[in-house]
């Protein structure tokens, strides 16, 4: 199946009860990772790059082109999009080399100065026939190069009067998740009230959960047991996103669960034959614990396995 556009499969995604899943991807094993899953579980998705993914392939506008080659040879729909730019800068190279939206976080702005910047990102990306995606409110956390110290709510008032004034096509809303995870005793509620006011009030339009990967104990605990030391990082439960989807979630991003399976399944393979070296003998099971984790999304928290069979 050909790229399909990003408003006509976020439409399709809530006429057939489920979410699309966002994923980023930084390289050929993730990328036919998230693909392969969607292909498998005939489902929708969106493959996502970071900035910091964008560094580590070095030529970003090349890596856009090899991302659509396999999208579009994809049988799974799909679209591509660039998450998390701060700039406008990076907003338009992303544009140029070719992605189908781009995600502006104005986040750490003033409302007017995030209305005025999102503003100008819609006028230039809409020109060039690409969808935008756009924050308000803050999440806490650390992924990638994303980072904030605390939770700003999104006021649903607010958020009406940001998408009519900026003219983003999709919102991402702050409701209790968090961007890879916080240190703390207890999971992270998702303030549901909250969320059903803002879908409320605009019924059918895109709203977006950041934060949408779940932290299991146990992938943290499977990591640690190949010789990892990642903390004990806490997120919201499958059981609130999945929740969340049935409240009117349009597309949930969704990572830190695949990086931490991939790197459990390589740190076990050089754990257990440790005279292998060929690249390829470990990769291969990285990318399939990857799959398979995209796989259960798919399955267990976006509604979305066989809505595209």
């Amino acid at each position: 199946m050909s790229l399909v556009s990003p408003g006509a499969l976020m439409k399709e995604a809530r006429e057939r009860g489920c979410a699309l899943g966002a994923f980023n991807v930084f390289s050929l094993e993730s990328l036919l990772a998230v693909l392969n899953a969607a292909e498998n579980r005939k489902a929708a998705c969106i493959v996502q790059v970071s900035v910091g993914a964008r560094r580590y392939v070095k030529n970003f506008p090349l890596f856009v082109k090899v991302m659509r080659m396999y999208a579009e040879a994809s049988a799974a729909p799909v679209f591509i999009q660039h998450d998390h730019c701060k700039l406008f800068e990076e907003c338009r190279t992303a544009v140029e080399a070719g992605v189908q939206a781009v995600m502006f976080d104005g986040s750490h702005l003033s409302f007017e100065e995030n209305i005025e910047s999102t503003r100008a990102v819609v006028e230039m990306a809409h020109s060039n026939g690409v969808w935008v995606e756009a924050e308000l409110g803050r999440i806490p956390g650390f992924e990638d190069t994303v980072f904030s110290g605390h939770a700003e709510y999104t006021d649903p008032d607010k958020a009406m009067e940001f998408i009519e004034r900026s003219g983003c096509d999709a919102l991402a809303v702050s409701v209790g998740t968090s961007h890879g995870g916080v240190l703390t005793d207890k999971n992270l509620p998702i303030e549901f009230s909250l969320l059903e006011n803002i879908v409320g009030k605009r019924q059918g339009y895109p709203f977006v959960l950041h934060g949408g990967a779940s932290l299991p104990e146990a992938l943290i605990d499977e990591c640690n047991e190949q010789g990892a030391e990642v903390p004990a990082w806490k997120m919201c439960t499958e059981e609130d996103i999945r929740r969340a989807v049935e409240c009117g979630i349009s597309k949930v991003n969704m990572d830190v669960d695949n990086f931490l399976v991939a790197t459990t399944a390589a740190r076990r393979f050089l754990n257990e034959k440790p005279e292998i070296y060929d690249p390829r003998k470990y990769l291969t099971p990285a990318y399939e614990a990857f799959r398979k984790e995209v796989e259960y999304k798919f399955d267990a928290v976006l509604m979305s396995a066989g809505r595209w069979a």
